[in-house]
């Protein structure tokens, strides 16, 4: 006969898999990330951060031959993460003025609104998908559709808010019919991702899908055989490398594939950052 106390467990981890990623919510307790106080002390002197030696294997070395007109991106400190909150918020505006003037690919021209990225830019967590999609290209927003919807229980089922994390995309405009990015558009948009996460300089990053895992971790290996296994970021830029991945399942994927088992795997991974970053269930 099982006992009691494992009566309970087995029924709480059934609610979990079920509901946390379903429709209700089982709710954690609420879990904000204290973001630190802002210094009265201007940031630092901004130096160039070199272009890192890591090629992702799903972009090409070389630009792409359709490169119109690159632009030259703002520079990040080496110690970007020790900017006051002010002076991180300032990185990102100017990351993003010069990302809305980037016309390096097609994309440039066809988005309707540039899909920068959105959420604290002193945040311990940061969620990486591959490219926006329609509403996303309407709203300026990352994930705002109904994948956007699942993201945000997924959020939500951790405790947190949107705001208190930051969400983006390898591409900041939609590619033509939602397809999967183009390795000579992700060489254009790489530079941005990467200058996004240095001044950042999150604690945990979780890649969602296949084209975000790949390129961020250099890997040809698929989702299904690294979701839920923790990976190191390679050494992109001063202070990035060796920082904690979890790879899970794109929010689209669940809901094409919406199990019992899948959401169950996703809940899973999600525990475990959670665990990571000190947060309570």
């Amino acid at each position: 006969m099982i006992a009691t106390d494992e009566l309970r467990t087995i029924a709480r981890q059934l609610l979990e898999g079920e509901l946390l990623l379903g429709g209700g919510f089982l709710p954690a307790r609420r879990n904000p990330l204290a973001s630190p106080a802002p210094a009265a002390a201007p940031p630092p002197a901004a130096s160039h951060v070199p272009a890192p030696a890591h090629t992702p294997v799903s972009r090409p070395a070389a630009a792409s031959p359709t490169a119109a007109r690159r632009v030259d991106l703002p520079p990040v400190d080496a110690a970007a993460g020790d900017l006051t909150p002010a002076g991180k918020a300032a990185a990102m505006d100017a990351l993003r003025a010069a990302a809305l003037a980037c016309q390096a690919c097609p994309l440039g021209q066809s988005r309707q609104n540039l899909v920068f990225g959105e959420g604290d830019p002193n945040a311990e967590l940061v969620f990486v998908g591959e490219a926006p999609g329609a509403d996303e290209d309407a709203t300026g927003r990352p994930f705002v559709g109904r994948a956007g919807q699942k993201l945000t229980d997924m959020i939500a089922a951790m405790g947190l808010r949107r705001d208190q994390v930051y969400i983006c995309n390898v591409l900041k405009c939609r590619p033509p019919g939602n397809r999967t990015p183009q390795p000579g558009e992700i060489v254009q948009c790489w530079p941005f991702l990467v200058r996004q996460l240095a001044v950042i300089r999150p604690k945990v990053i979780v890649t969602l899908g296949n084209p975000a895992t790949q390129t961020l971790l250099n890997t040809t290996v698929g989702i299904t055989r690294l979701r839920g296994q923790w990976q190191s970021l390679p050494d992109l830029s001063p202070g990035l490398g060796g920082t904690p991945v979890m790879p899970t399942f794109h929010p689209s994927y669940i809901l094409r594939c919406y199990t019992p088992e899948v959401r169950g795997m996703v809940w899973s991974d999600l525990k475990q950052v959670m665990e990571r970053l000190g947060l309570k269930r």
